[in-house]
């Protein structure tokens, strides 16, 4: 018999009822497609990415690009039909969770909460960094020798405040941030193009200019789908957004149209403006920042500056988003309950907004701690770009498994709970070419080439936390068989 009370991730005995709410209906479907292309960040992951997926796939790494993108539409059909039924702030936690029962719910929690909060780690350090690339580039007497972590905490100090202040007014400033970052890196692609038209040509959308075929597509797809991360952004958002069952689905696949079209002008005019010299493109340390300096004295402030209301737009918008998965966790007992707390006026999720960058802080810390003890401090071992390749790396990894669970459960879920609904085409063919499409980078990614720390470390240290996450998760469920019915019981707009 129930004693009307539940055992949380620690093993405390919770109430079932008079669950933690989000405040509902904040969001239209502009804010969550803003925040989502915003939470992409598309200068900040344009800036550092696209140099190595150049020097990974050739010159037709704008076509990587395409495929890509492509990968990214089968998962937003995944997503799309998973919040069409049940849209919860727990997004793929629930999804995945409510289909294959409590065990993988907690394992998921686990496996997602680490995944992002190690990717955000890398914004977190980078919007420091960028800060202090721009401060040297202008000789700012006295700032640039500054150490960009003081930086790092600045910027997320106002991040942190405007994030607690509410969802819709930190949305819009994301929003605005993403909205300024599009227009500069539009104006740049397309002047430099006029400029640079001598050096038009479609041999980077030809599939023979890749780089040793199907081995430097393979190579460079895990970056391309890098540059995507945080399309699935809107679905955190359901609690709060105005019917999420139509405005998600919506805000999924237009953002992410956008952001293919963009991210392929953005590609074709950085190698048109490296006058197709894919060598040259791939040993500079920003391309996209070369490039708009030959064009415009004037468009290389303004580039920069895009690629820092970029990087702070990501923070926002992505802890925003991350946070309230974990957030959705805590509240439902999967993680430690507290995380599952929200502001008593504000209704942010306050706690989970600590803790969410508050490990990421520590992730940079330890990074830094062991550069230290392995006597390799000095500037090239401790920079933020280093640490962004890094950190982003790791959390891919169990990012990409988790999208690859979500392919496989939409079939099931359709099946179990909406068998009326289940349509093969939509809920099992989809799906399967997703998670075929998602598997190539997933390979990639736990086969580095060339095999070097700390990366061919990665694969390990991910089965091992995905092992561990598992046998918690047992211990949990065994002390709460009721855990599997919870999940995903708090549907968004109910």
């Amino acid at each position: 018999m129930s004693d009307g009370l539940s055992t949380d991730f620690l093993g405390s005995k919770q109430p079932e009822h008079g669950h933690e709410r989000l405040r509902k209906g904040q969001l239209g479907p502009l804010d969550i497609a803003a925040a989502t292309m915003a939470n992409i960040g598309p200068a900040m992951s344009f800036y550092f990415g696209f140099g190595y997926l150049a020097y990974t796939a050739g010159l037709a790494s704008p076509l990587t690009i395409i495929l890509a993108g492509v990968a990214i539409l089968f998962l937003g059909n995944t997503l799309s039909e998973f919040c069409k039924v049940l849209p919860s702030t727990g997004g793929f936690i629930s999804f995945i969770g409510k289909t294959f029962g409590g065990r993988m719910a907690v394992t998921t929690a686990l496996m997602t909460g680490a995944g992002y909060i190690a990717a955000m780690a890398s914004v977190v350090a980078i919007v420091g960094g960028f800060f202090q690339i721009i401060l040297k580039n202008y000789n700012v007497s006295g700032l640039e020798n500054v150490p960009w972590i003081i930086w790092t905490l600045v910027f997320l100090a106002f991040a942190v405040f405007m994030m607690i202040r509410g969802i819709s007014i930190s949305t819009r400033i994301a929003g605005i941030f993403f909205a300024f970052e599009m227009l500069v890196l539009i104006v740049v692609s397309v002047v430099a193009l006029i400029k640079f038209h001598s050096s038009i040509t479609f041999r980077p959308f030809e599939p023979k200019n890749i780089h040793n075929g199907f081995s430097g597509l393979a190579a460079g797809f895990p970056l391309a789908i890098y540059l995507f991360i945080g399309w699935e952004n809107s679905a955190a958002l359901a609690e709060e957004t105005d019917n999420p069952r139509k405005n998600i689905p919506r805000a999924v696949f237009v953002s992410t149209l956008i952001m293919l079209v963009a991210y392929v002008l953005f590609a074709f005019s950085t190698v048109v403006g490296f006058k197709n010299n894919v060598a040259t493109l791939s040993s500079a340390l920003i391309p996209f920042i070369t490039v708009a300096k030959g064009v415009l004295g004037a468009a290389l402030f303004f580039a920069l500056l895009a690629g820092m209301t970029s990087t702070l737009g990501a923070l926002i918008a992505g802890t925003n988003s991350q946070a309230r998965l974990i957030f959705n966790a805590g509240r439902e007992g999967l993680l430690p309950k507290f995380i599952g707390k929200v502001h008593d006026t504000r209704r942010t999720p306050i706690n989970a907004l600590f803790t969410f960058l508050g490990l990421a802080l520590a992730i940079i810390g330890i990074w830094g701690l062991l550069h230290i003890m392995g006597s390799s401090a000095n500037s090239a071992s401790m920079s933020p770009v280093l640490f962004f390749a890094e950190s982003s790396t790791f959390g891919t990894i169990l990012v990409i498994i988790v999208y690859a669970l979500s392919n496989l459960a939409l079939p099931f879920y359709y099946k179990r709970f909406h068998p009326d609904l289940y349509n093969t085409f939509r809920h099992a063919v989809l799906p399967a070419v997703g998670f075929i499409l998602i598997a190539v980078p997933l390979y990639y990614l736990a086969r580095p080439s060339p095999p070097t720390p700390p990366y061919n470390w990665y694969p390990w240290v991910a089965a091992g936390f995905i092992v561990v996450s598992f046998v918690w998760a047992s211990i949990l469920v065994s002390r709460d068989p009721g855990l599997g019915e919870r999940v995903g019981s708090i549907v968004a707009d109910e």
